[in-house]
């Protein structure tokens, strides 16, 4: 499960204002006189007061993400035209409302106390229109972190904690075919918010540790200038996961992109990521051609070759278990 998979559903203002006066019109039936306008002051307020801060606090703290997930939260919000830090002034936003409402709750408490009846009602009536227009005051910070919650719930469960190897080049050159035949049967199959591509999420295993291999259409599978700033931002985050690259060639030529063209895009490729990322060049398709230089070949299609490429990518990984310590 990804970070943000657990973020529950984002209330509309008006939402909230019916449901704290619905409540507080139930308690109040309860009391009678200056009891019943306390009850309902008091529900009302708490019922506006904790939702509102639930929005905030079931969200995770930025500064505490990786910076994978980061960089990619603010990749899907910008698509929402919004960026990690506006998204952080609209939390803001609504948890002042909460301290607001909460005030506004204390306040008119103590008006009550030494209240008659009629003064009662009118205090706690007023208080309720205050309630309203500072909850009204957040309904375009609550919309837009909905609809920022419901494109990060859709994040592939990508464990920044796992060795993960990413999988690059042109389309058609055997990226997602070869996932599907090193991985189980049973891989993770997501949509990047920003890109109508899918991408997968392949687990293997090797000498008890869990693998993954990341296959990233729309976004490592053409040069950098024809990339929108959303999916610049999104290799951004890759570069933070990645503990390899496996970058494929088809030397064919079959896929549709002349190799010079393929080669130039694995040079960009290896240069965003950082120097202790390795990049290995597999040629793939060898059934076909061997027109290329590489660090390994293989043919995911007759499977010549590709166990050696998973050996020479978790190799290239260089994982190591901490152990804990043992005196």
């Amino acid at each position: 499960m990804s970070v943000f998979e657990s973020l529950p559903t984002t209330p509309r203002s008006e939402e909230l204002i019916d449901k704290a006066f619905s409540r507080g019109a139930r308690a109040g039936h309860a009391k009678e006189g200056i009891e019943a306008q306390e009850s309902m002051l008091q529900t009302a307020g708490n019922v506006l007061s904790d939702n509102l801060g639930n929005v905030v606090t079931s969200w995770p703290d930025f500064d505490d993400l990786d910076p994978f997930y980061r960089d990619l939260a603010d990749a899907v919000v910008r698509r929402e035209a919004l960026d990690v830090d506006a998204l952080r002034q609209h939390l803001n936003e609504v948890m002042w409302a909460s301290r607001q409402v909460e005030e506004i709750k204390s306040e008119y408490h103590s008006r009550l106390r030494n209240a008659d009846t009629d003064t009662a009602r009118k205090l706690r009536k007023q208080a309720f229109a205050r309630y309203a227009d500072v909850t009204e005051s957040v309904a375009e910070d609550l919309l837009a972190i909905g609809d920022a919650r419901d494109e990060l719930r859709t994040l592939p469960d990508i464990r920044p904690d796992e060795p993960a190897i990413v999988v690059a080049g042109y389309p058609n050159v055997g990226k997602s075919s070869f996932v599907n035949r090193v991985t189980r049967a049973s891989n993770e199959v997501a949509t990047y918010p920003f890109t109508t591509k899918q991408i997968r999420v392949g687990h293997f295993e090797r000498d008890r540790i869990r693998y993954q291999l990341v296959d990233t259409p729309g976004v490592l599978d053409r040069p950098a200038e024809d990339r929108n700033d959303i999916e610049a931002q999104a290799v951004s985050a890759l570069t933070h996961l990645a503990d390899a690259v496996v970058f494929l060639l088809d030397p064919s030529g079959n896929c549709g992109y002349p190799l010079d063209s393929q080669i130039a895009l694995r040079d960009e490729v290896a240069a965003m990521f950082a120097d202790d990322t390795p990049v290995l060049t597999v040629c793939n398709k060898t059934d076909e051609s061997r027109a290329a230089e590489g660090d390994r070949y293989m043919s995911v299609e007759t499977g010549d070759g590709v166990d050696e490429v998973l050996d020479a990518a978790v190799e290239a990984v260089d994982y190591d278990v901490e152990l804990p310590f043992e005196e």
